[in-house]
């Protein structure tokens, strides 16, 4: 008779401890934050009252759970006996809240983007206008030059040096490998460095 006895240990109680790896604690945090907040939504319903619940991850940063909304029980307590509507409107109402402080939020940071391409712009313009384009760093007599800019002009030179190495390189392959040529190339010079 084959054995029938079970193959897996199944669920086991696990020991409730602090876990001290602080990745598996981030990690275990992640994957049961939603299960807490689901469970005190339960609660919260069940037992017909308002609930504000902080939740501070291993990281230290802070988690927020407030039934009806966390902005109504901050008002209630901050501003004293404001009473709690518990209708669709105050809900409605707080969701609107939120999407506008989002909405200016996105509008801030989109109005600091615009601002920053605005100053670049006005840099930029002001370059041009003076002569100092860094776009066209070889038009700048050499000694009018700091060491730094010399140094900087010396690697662009280099670059630009390897660049022609490279497409030297290219074009003299490209040649070899569609016809052997007996000769040297006509529009390879001989004079110019390999290296």
């Amino acid at each position: 008779m084959a054995n029938t006895g079970k193959k897996t240990k199944g669920k086991q109680k696990i020991e409730i401890k602090m876990i001290e790896n602080q990745d598996d604690r981030l990690i275990t945090f992640s994957k049961r934050r939603l299960g807490i907040y689901k469970k005190i939504g339960e609660l919260s319903t069940l037992c017909g009252t308002e609930i504000l619940f902080i939740i501070f991850s291993p990281a230290g940063k802070p988690f927020t759970f407030g039934h009806p909304s966390i902005e109504i029980i901050a008002n209630r307590f901050l501003n004293g006996n404001i009473p709690v509507i518990d209708d669709m409107h105050a809900l409605i109402e707080a969701h609107r809240t939120v999407r506008i402080n989002k909405l200016i939020q996105l509008y801030n940071e989109v109005q600091s983007q615009i601002d920053a391409s605005n100053e670049t712009q006005r840099v930029l313009a002001q370059q041009i206008k003076s002569g100092t384009d860094s776009n066209r760093w070889w038009e700048t007599p050499l000694d009018q030059l700091n060491p730094r800019e010399l140094y900087d002009r010396y690697s662009h030179f280099s670059k630009l040096l390897d660049l022609f190495h490279i497409s030297r390189s290219k074009k003299i392959a490209t040649a070899s490998s569609t016809v052997a040529p007996t000769g040297p190339a006509e529009d390879a010079p001989t004079n110019f460095p390999l290296s």
